[in-house]
């Protein structure tokens, strides 16, 4: 039977081809952008008075190729060291008679507490290695007022860290010759902090602010991190106060970043350098600049210098360059006591920002924002009354409001449909696949999949608004039900992102600017769309005018929303893994809920009006046929690759008792994302073969870790789930090491007057070489400690346990470790100790070696050692 096309239906078509090709255009321009393919890098002889990327990745690849490893507990940390202070003396030489260049290697110990990714802990770190460069003018004083610019320059486990973070210490050091190749005199000081430990949770910038001479003339800061390879460097955080944002958005070469994100990175699980200079320690203005994009990398062996970005060094180096000059010749950049002035002044003021596609930056204060973002939800309250008055009178404003109300609703309902409808879909074909999470490796398969169904959700409510009649008489205003409808449909839509704006304004968050950016729009676009209808009678020519005046924001929300898209698709791979089977749909709920939302935002404002030639049952079934196929086709793509690993940790856990003895051996194993490790065993047959995993091997009775077992890595232990436990022989480590981690009684103990026990204990770290971190986990009735103060940490409670204290333990592990522990009573208090070392023994080397190349194993040993006192 041949499928027959009205008119009407071959212009919805016409338009609805218009519209992807229209689309099309926007995200090639967004893909650009985002990718930084608009930027040019300057080569290894571009101009010295210029910042050049060609001689920043230089030094990348030092720090990630010739350097092996910058991991704490590894030589090539020191050797890290050894080279940025090399780097940093070869500037100062070349500084001009009207510069003064300091250059300081500074060792910092310490102990602190803190809440990360919500669990209390304390760390305790000694001998990490900070660099730090101060240029300043030789009339300068040492109490002047100054800028820090931070980046760390050690590495996480297993990582050549590339671009986390050797393209912040790349960045640095040629933004550090560049200040005195150009001749250019700072008028206050710049710090360079080039700290050691930012991956053992933030201790290098803990150090410099506890210790360092000058922590107490910093008047802001510029911190850079990166989690992933390149693409936008998006201002992330900004404050206390409006005056960091606003420097950036002033002087900024290629600005990006929007307030929004400030609303969402509190949520996000992991943290910066930020929190311990403008949070926990410093309430110092300042920013946080990150490269967002190449997650797929970021924290794996494939974060290396080949994965880059072209021209994301290039436009973070001339931004950072430029922020200096503008930061250093600021009125506001004061010292401690004066800034604790600006800051109260200050501190409710926070700002709204955001790039237009890093071409230029929109800044206005929370008290314009006020005002600004009222304005929308104030028209939409008016209108009612302006259109009784004009046209039919005050009988009929109640009506008038019906009509707008319902609009309203249909667009709200229009906006979860195109989210439900999605969700629907990828749940339905994981009904059918077995296969979760295939656009991970190919994210255009989720636009595909998901983009039509949501599109198609949209559009119901408008199959359903032609059955329902208009509260206003037809008859009575002498206008016809189209225009009308147009009038309801569009105002309704209106008054949705009216109140969206208002709600953001009284909930204080900074994302605001969105939904008055689509209210701002869609405002010039009506009376576009009333203008050409005066003029002409031809409806398709109105729906054109309509869409001139939004193509602006329409470019914007491509660019934002594919932003978001694919940084949420990098991050599916290490969001954790819930226990299924919700965990085996979660992703791909998410991805699909993020879709709906992303095309709702980015095609919601053309619906009132471009609606007319969309909602017809043959484009609905055109539609919802075309994700039926894209559906089918995702589910034959394998979900990982090279360039979209699977991540796997493999622990080779010992336990051990009195420093010498093995007690059992195991391989540990778990993933980070919902496709478990019978999914990587299946499709890794030779890991399969050499684990003895056959086909009667069973996952659901196999043993499972307990959640202690990866104690060395709390509190990231939390976003494991279904790990595995098998056993194996103990021989290679018994030939590797001498002695084992070990906890003994340092001295007798004491007994006060009040009946406390205080315990004086000694950790030995053994013969083991390289240790990244050792962590206590203490039970019994423990009152107080020689860390942090003497202060504990809230108690955490794993898996129903009792309440615990978790200590981190970093840095210099050839020296033991000296503490006490006091108890409020008789009763034992129970240690237990976990200590990761990064070095294999040879069988772990080859089953790490064994796996294919889609998946990214971060390997390591983990002694473990329980003693009661």
């Amino acid at each position: 039977m041949a499928w027959r096309l009205s008119t009407a239906d071959v212009r919805g078509f016409k338009f609805l081809i218009s519209l992807a090709v229209m689309y099309g255009l926007m995200a090639m321009l967004a893909y650009s952008v985002l990718h930084m393919k608009f930027i040019r890098p300057l080569g290894i002889q571009a101009p010295l008075d210029r910042f050049s990327e060609a001689r920043a990745l230089e030094h990348v690849r030092i720090l990630s190729k010739e350097i092996d490893g910058r991991q704490e507990g590894r030589p090539g940390l020191r050797e890290a060291a050894r080279y940025i202070k090399g780097q940093l003396e070869r500037t100062k030489e070349r500084a001009g008679s009207h510069s003064r260049v300091d250059v300081e290697e500074s060792i910092v110990n310490g102990s602190f507490k803190m809440i990360f990714l919500g669990h209390s802990i304390t760390m305790a770190y000694r001998n990490h290695t900070n660099i730090v460069m101060r240029i300043s003018s030789t009339d300068s004083k040492d109490t002047d007022p100054s800028l820090l610019l931070n980046g760390h320059f050690d590495s996480p486990v297993g990582s050549p860290g590339a671009g986390d973070c050797g393209s912040c210490v790349a960045s640095m050091l040629e933004v550090a010759r560049l200040t005195v190749d150009s001749g250019w005199v700072p008028p206050r000081p710049i710090i360079f902090l080039f700290n050691g430990a930012e991956e053992l949770f933030m201790l290098g910038s803990h150090g410099f602010m506890k210790t360092h001479k000058w922590h107490d003339t910093v008047g802001a800061f510029i911190n850079v991190e990166a989690s992933g390879t390149g693409g936008l460097d998006l201002v992330c955080q900004s404050g206390p106060g409006s005056w960091p944002s606003q420097v950036y958005a002033q002087s900024a070469v290629y600005p990006m970043g929007h307030s929004a994100a400030q609303d969402v990175f509190p949520v996000i699980p992991g943290d910066t350098d930020y929190r311990i200079f403008s949070q926990d320690f410093g309430n110092i203005p300042g920013l946080d600049i990150i490269f967002l994009l190449g997650g797929y990398f970021y924290h794996t062996s494939y974060d290396t210098m080949e994965r880059l970005l072209p021209g994301s060094i290039q436009a973070r180096g001339e931004n950072l360059f430029s922020l200096m000059k503008a930061f250093t010749n600021s009125s506001k950049l004061r010292n401690p006591h004066d800034r604790e002035l600006l800051v109260a002044t200050d501190a409710d003021e926070q700002s709204v920002f955001f790039d237009y596609l890093t071409w230029f930056m929109i800044f206005y204060s929370r008290r314009v924002a006020v005002v600004l973002h009222s304005i929308p939800i104030a028209i939409f309250l008016i209108v009612p009354f302006i259109w009784c008055l004009l046209y039919s009178g005050l009988h009929s404003w109640f009506a008038v409001i019906c009509d707008f109300t319902r609009g309203m609703l249909f667009h709200f309902a229009g906006l979860i449909l195109a989210i439900i409808v999605p969700i629907l879909f990828s749940i339905l074909r994981l009904l059918f696949s077995s296969q979760p999470m295939s656009w991970f490796a190919h994210p255009y398969l989720a636009f595909m999949m998901f983009v039509p169904c949501s599109l198609a959700g949209l559009l119901i409510p408008r199959f359903v608004w032609s059955n329902v009649p208009l509260f206003q008489g037809i008859s009575l205003l002498k206008t016809s039900r189209e225009v009308l409808s147009d009038e309801a449909r569009f105002w309704g839509a209106f008054g949705f992102y009216a109140i969206l704006t208002s709600a953001y304004l009284l909930a204080g968050l900074c994302g605001g600017f969105l939904p008055f950016f689509v209210s701002a729009s869609m405002l010039a676009a009506w009376a576009s769309f009333c203008l050409s209808k005066s003029y002409s009678r031809q409806p398709f020519r109105s729906t054109v005018f309509y869409m001139i005046p939004l193509i602006p924001f329409l470019t914007y929300s491509v660019y934002f929303a594919g932003f978001l898209a694919q940084f949420l698709i990098e991050r599916m791979g290490m969001m954790g893994a819930v226990p299924p089977p919700f965990g085996y749909f979660l992703p791909d709920i998410i991805v699909a809920a993020l879709i709906g939302v992303a095309t709702g935002f980015c095609m919601g404002p053309l619906i009132p009006i471009c609606g007319h030639w969309l909602a017809r049952s043959s484009i609905f079934q055109f539609l919802l046929h075309l994700s039926v196929l894209a559906l089918a086709v995702s589910s034959q793509f394998f979900p990982y690759s090279k360039d979209a690993p699977k991540r796997v940790i493999f622990q080779h856990t010992f336990l051990t008792a009195d420093g010498n003895q093995v007690l059992d051996c195991t391989y540990d194993f778990s993933v980070l994302d919902s496709n478990s490790l019978a999914f990587v065993f299946n499709n890794a047959p030779e890991v399969a073969n050499e684990l003895h995993i056959g086909s009667e091997f069973s996952f659901e009775t196999a043993t499972l870790p307990h959640r202690e077992t990866w104690m060395a890595l709390f509190p990231l232990s939390f976003l494991f789930s279904r790990s595995l436990k098998l056993p194996t022989k103990s021989d290679d480590v018994l030939k590797q090491y001498s002695y084992f981690p070990h906890l003994s009684i340092h001295k007798p103990h004491t007994i006060s007057s009040e009946g406390s026990r205080r315990v004086y204990l000694k950790l030995s770290l053994g013969s083991l070489e390289e240790v990244w971190v050792a962590v206590l986990n203490i039970t019994g009735p423990l009152s107080s400690w020689s860390f942090a103060d003497n202060i504990l940490p809230a108690p955490e409670t794993v898996d129903g346990g009792p309440p615990s204290y978790i200590c981190r333990l970093s840095g210099a592990s050839h020296e033991n470790w000296t503490f006490w522990l006091e108890a409020s009573s008789s009763e034992d208090l129970r240690v237990e100790v976990a200590v990761l070392d990064q070095k294999l023994v040879d069988a772990a080397k080859k089953l790490k070696s064994l796996f294919p190349d889609w998946v990214d194993v971060t390997a390591y040993s983990s002694f473990m050692s329980s003693y009661i006192f």
